[in-house]
């Protein structure tokens, strides 16, 4: 399948710097695409920046603060000369609260309240500061895209996914708030899941070889990506978009 075109397509991608979010930021700036890619420690954002391809520039943003998500998307800002697609991605999973998560999962009830805490502050108010500090601009323009990354709907109600499930049905249910908040103001939303697990940090070391053999590479987002950030899917909105085998709806 021919990859859409995005030649100059500013794109902010949060969590930009490994995994899912890293081989996302690689698509687009093969693509054409001009890329923020952020993290929270700014060398190594600006270094990932270097190795990828293309005009692709690293900031240091903490989704997980407010005063830090606006200072990054002002910079952003300045560096790219606006932002036409935010992509949020970063989030963090079961491994932080249960590093045997697949091959032992723990009920919900063992899980440590600050654990909880932490990835729901990462994962969805994360998503929901990003939106509120660059959804503005979009709206005054009356042009831009929000895609937020998700996962299977099997796995936000999976036995032993707590909090990683719940907070990405959040993440789900605020991502079609968002549509609906915006429907007519020009700046679509949509929902982009890899398909199934991916290999990225998020999965335990000591994953049994087999478990690891039916990963997805993380590059199955490419197509998908360049498509929504593309002309292409101008005017759609709150679309469930699946990397996995995708193909362009018609």
């Amino acid at each position: 399948m021919r990859l859409a075109d995005v030649t100059g397509v500013r794109v902010l991608v949060t969590g930009g710097t490994s995994g899912l979010g890293r081989a996302m930021a690689q698509a687009l700036s093969e693509g054409g695409a001009r890329v923020a890619v952020t993290g929270r420690h700014r060398e190594r954002a600006q270094a990932v920046a270097r190795e990828l391809p293309g005009d692709v520039v690293g900031i240091a943003m903490d989704v997980r603060d407010p005063a830090s998500v606006e200072g990054g998307v002002d910079e952003v800002g300045a560096a790219l000369g606006g932002i036409d697609v935010l992509i949020n991605n970063a989030g963090i999973g079961m491994r932080t609260v249960n590093p045997q998560f697949l091959t032992r999962p723990q009920p919900f009830y063992q899980v440590p309240a600050t654990g909880f805490a932490d990835v729901f502050a990462t994962n969805v108010l994360g998503y929901f500061h990003a939106a509120r500090a660059v959804v503005p601009a979009m709206v005054q323009a009356r042009r831009g895209k929000v895609i937020n990354v998700s996962i299977n709907e099997a796995t936000m109600v999976r036995a032993g996914f707590t909090p990683y499930g719940p907070s990405r049905a959040a993440t789900d249910a605020l991502s079609k708030v968002m549509a609906a908040d915006l429907a007519g103001t020009g700046v679509d939303v949509f929902l982009l899941l890899p398909g199934g697990a991916t290999a990225t940090g998020m999965i335990p070391e000591g994953t049994p070889a087999e478990l690891r053999g039916t990963l997805l590479d993380p590059a199955v987002m490419g197509p998908a990506v360049r498509w929504l950030c593309s002309r292409a899917s101008d005017g759609l909105r709150d679309l469930r978009i699946v990397a996995d085998g995708f193909v362009p709806p018609t």
